[in-house]
């Protein structure tokens, strides 16, 4: 498979990269810079990310929202029209995009993000997060698109392969945490790439 990874260089990007790799798949890295053996590209242009994705089998983004205390929201969505744009433009039809743990349900009707004690420094983040998944469920029509919500904490750590897969509500393990290893996030993206069994929902993934 020939992917596209906009954001190749993030904490996530970069394990998705290693994963598909290992596993035989053909991996153009996109970044902002263009450095480290990346292409450089926008994510909100689309002409631009058309013409990196000519060619390919699937679009990965996973592009975080600015973190310099910028308003986040509005960088974001317009990096995932432009990805969406894109990917149409291209002819490629497979999107995956990495995606955020605020928007999950925490409780039936009460979003993750909502809770009271969700630590007010994410808060802004989470939100850009949820208004993506809105506009990717608006606006993906001819898309076979997937958004994947990480658990409650995302970290660097081991792969292990072995995690649990759910929809719309958060996962919690039997002491009541919410965690996963970026790495073994990038082994449940690649095995969706891989298998298509979510195409036109969210998915979590969680120990």
């Amino acid at each position: 498979m020939r992917i596209l990874l906009i954001g190749a260089t993030g904490m996530i990007g970069r394990r998705v990269a290693d994963e598909a790799r290992r596993r035989g798949h053909e991996v153009t890295g996109v970044t902002r810079s263009g450095g480290e053996g990346t292409a450089k590209a926008e994510a909100h242009d689309a002409d631009a990310v058309a013409a990196l994705a000519k060619g390919h089998d699937a679009v990965v983004m996973a592009v975080s929202p600015p973190r310099d205390g910028s308003e986040p929201e509005g960088p974001l969505l317009a990096a995932g029209r432009g990805v969406m744009e894109g990917t149409r433009k291209a002819g490629v039809r497979r999107l995956v995009v990495v995606g955020g743990a605020g928007s999950l349900e925490a409780a039936p009707g009460l979003r993750h993000v909502d809770e009271p004690g969700f630590p007010d420094m994410y808060k802004a983040e989470s939100l850009a997060q949820a208004a993506l998944l809105d506009v990717v469920r608006a606006e993906a029509g001819g898309l076979d698109w997937t958004y994947i919500s990480p658990a409650q904490v995302i970290e660097p750590g081991e792969r292990t392969g072995v995690f649990r897969l759910g929809g719309d509500r958060l996962l919690r393990d039997a002491d009541g945490d919410s965690r996963i290893s970026a790495e073994d996030y990038a082994a449940a993206l690649v095995d969706e790439l891989e298998n298509g069994d979510a195409i036109g929902r969210r998915i979590t993934v969680a120990y």
